[in-house]
C-alpha cells in the first residue's frame, strides 16, 4: 500500500508495543527503530500497525532473547542520528552493513543479503542494467541508502534524483517523471506485483559492490554496545537453527533471502 509522508511522520511519535510473550514480561526491554515505509520489509499500515519481514524477524529475535520489545517508526534520513540520540536501542530496518556506517554504529551479523536492481517503465527504450545504457537518463533512488551511493559511484552518466522514501520514487516512475529507479531487487520485485507497479518491469540485477553494498542487512546499535549486537547475532543463529527464520522467509519470499552462509 502507499503511505503518505504525513502519515509516516505522524506515526513516528507513536510507540507500537509488541511483547515477545507474557513469560518475557520481566525480560530485558529493547526499543527498536524501523522506517515503516519500505515494503515488503517494513510497512506502517493504515491502522498504525507495523508489518513486514524486518518486523517479523525482530519479533522472533526478541522472543529468542526473551526480551520485551517495543517499536517506533523513524524517517530513514534521521534513523542513525535518532539511534545515537537514544530514541531507541537498535535499528531493524534493512540497513546494510557498510564500512561507512560502521564508523557511526555497531552491527550484528547479517540477517539477509540481496542485490540491487534497476526497474524501468514497460515501454522504456533502456535495454540493459548498465552504466552505459543509463547514461543521460534520470535515475531515481531513496536518499542516504547504499543504492543511492551505488548510483553515484557506478552510474555517473545518469542524472541521479534522490527521494526521502521509496514510495516517492515509485510514484515518479509510474507517472513518467524519472526514467529508471534503483533499489533492492526484492523491494522492486514485490512492488512490480502490485497495481501501482504495473507500469514497470525489472530490467536486471546489478553486480554487488562489497564496499558500497556491504555484507548484507544487519541490526545497528550504538557504538560500543557490542554486548547487545552480540545478543542479536546469537539470536539470528538461534532462529535459523530452530526453523523460525525459514518460516518467516517463506511467508514473504519464494527464495532464500539470507544468502550464502
Amino acid at each position: 500500500m502507499r503511505i503518505s509522508k504525513r502519515l509516516t511522520m505522524a506515526a513516528s511519535a507513536a510507540v507500537i508495543t509488541l511483547l515477545a510473550g507474557s513469560a518475557m514480561a520481566e525480560g530485558e526491554k529493547i526499543i527498536i527503530g524501523t522506517e515503516g515505509a519500505y515494503p515488503p520489509f517494513n510497512t506502517l499500515e493504515a491502522d498504525g500497525t507495523l508489518t513486514g519481514f524486518d518486523v517479523d524477524i525482530a519479533k522472533a529475535l526478541c522472543e529468542e532473547m526473551k526480551a520485551e520489545c517495543t517499536f517506533v517508526t523513524q524517517d530513514w534520513d534521521g534513523i542513525i542520528p535518532a539511534l545515537v540520540a537514544k530514541k531507541f536501542d537498535a535499528i531493524i530496518a534493512s540497513m546494510s552493513i557498510t564500512e561507512e556506517r560502521k564508523q557511526k554504529v555497531d552491527f550484528s551479523a547479517k540477517y539477509y543479503n540481496t542485490p540491487p536492481a534497476i526497474v524501468v517503465p514497460k515501454d522504456s527504450e533502456i535495454t540493459a542494467a548498465t552504466a552505459e545504457a543509463l547514461a543521460g537518463k534520470s535515475l531515481g533512488a531513496q536518499s542516504s541508502t547504499t543504492h543511492s551511493n551505488y548510483a553515484e559511484a557506478h552510474m555517473k552518466g545518469a542524472e541521479l534524483k534522490l527521494y526521502p522514501t521509496a514510495d516517492e520514487y515509485k510514484l515518479d516512475i509510474a507517472n513518467g517523471r524519472v526514467d529508471a529507479v534503483i533499489d533492492d531487487v526484492v523491494v522492486l520485485s514485490e512492488w512490480l506485483k502490485t497495481e501501482d507497479g504495473a507500469c514497470c518491469k525489472l530490467l536486471g540485477t546489478l553486480p554487488v559492490d562489497p564496499v558500497i553494498n556491504g555484507a548484507g542487512a544487519g541490526i545497528a546499535v550504538r557504538k560500543g554496545e557490542t554486548e547487545l549486537a552480540d545478543k542479536f547475532s546469537k539470536a539470528i543463529q538461534g532462529i535459523r537453527a530452530s526453523g523460525k527464520y525459514q518460516e518467516i522467509n517463506a511467508k514473504y519470499f519464494p527464495f532464500d533471502v539470507y544468502g550464502e552462509e
